[in-house]
């Protein structure tokens, strides 16, 4: 009983920092194109930088056959695409002011952000 009890305790702790605590490193753009992966239950890289005013493409390849990877929002930006397995999907963001853009699946499972500085 105690085993289970400390099992279960381990699998709550592994869920909090999944969830609210895990901060993925910066990944600095100065190409216009982005590649992400879309797979295990991330998007890869999930924390994209890239400069004000400028364009760029971010290409999500969706490899997870998860229900919840088949949609990307960008609420702030008003953008839903649709991911289909194994095809690149390309998002075109023009002219973006400096600020936090958030992106995700429709469940808030998959996460990213997108950082625009000056």
């Amino acid at each position: 009983m105690i085993i289970v009890n400390l099992i279960g305790f381990a699998l709550i702790g592994v869920i909090v920092w999944w969830f609210w605590l895990y901060k993925p490193t910066n990944t600095v753009i100065d190409a216009r194109e982005v590649q992400i992966e879309v797979a295990d239950g991330v998007y890869t890289p999930s924390s994209i930088q890239v400069k004000a005013g400028q364009s760029v493409t971010l290409n999500f390849k969706r490899e997870d056959q998860s229900p919840c990877a088949e949609t990307v929002l960008f609420p702030a930006l008003d953008i839903s695409e649709q991911l289909p397995i194994g095809e690149v999907t390309s998002v075109t963001l023009n002219d973006l002011t400096p600020g936090e853009y958030a992106f995700h699946c429709q469940m808030q499972m998959y996460r990213g952000m997108l950082k625009v500085v000056e």
